[in-house]
């Protein structure tokens, strides 16, 4: 379509020009802005800590197995990476780690340690829990700075903070086996 005055479509062009400037250089300013933004995990974190946590175990064994394991889901009496339950988890770590056959429910296994303070604990040793009343329900096994590796029945196999709220109010029994 022709304009009846011809300056009109130079206008016209000018102006598209200077709108596709402005609409290319205010998309490459988002999209170079999006890719330059650094993320980083701030050293206070859960998950910072439990890194480090992790990359200070003396066994890398110990690390490999953890690393192999973490994530896998929570499947009561379950034994392999399909699902694990917390004794289950305990009972193949020990036994592959550290060569010591545990019994294979955590009540049983409780009474298979020699009892230490959480203070004194030592990397591999074991940490009993009781969510639902006296009896010892749950194990875990002490990493060290106050982290432990378990199966929970939310998150499967995951490193965890000792020193949460949740674990010290129903941490019943901790140490090393006989």
């Amino acid at each position: 379509m022709y304009s009846v005055f011809p300056w009109q479509s130079k206008r016209n062009n000018m102006i598209k020009t200077k709108y596709s400037f402005w609409l290319i250089l205010l998309l490459s300013l988002v999209l170079t802005a999006c890719g330059s933004k650094k993320y980083t995990v701030k050293n206070d974190t859960k998950a910072a800590k439990a890194a480090d946590a992790m990359s200070n175990l003396k066994s890398k064994q110990l690390y490999k197995f953890i690393t192999d394991w973490t994530g896998v889901k929570y499947r009561f009496g379950g034994l392999d990476k399909n699902g694990v339950d917390c004794s289950g988890f305990a009972f193949l770590l020990e036994k592959e780690i550290y060569g010591i056959t545990l019994p294979r429910i955590s009540r049983e296994q409780a009474k298979a340690v020699n009892k230490k303070s959480i203070d004194n604990l030592k990397e591999g040793d074991l940490v009993f829990f009781s969510f639902g009343g006296n009896d010892v329900d749950h194990v875990g096994v002490y990493l060290n700075n106050g982290f432990f590796v378990h199966a929970s029945t939310n998150r499967g196999v995951i490193v965890d903070d000792l020193n949460l709220p949740a674990y010290q109010r129903v941490l019943v029994k901790s140490g090393s086996v006989n």
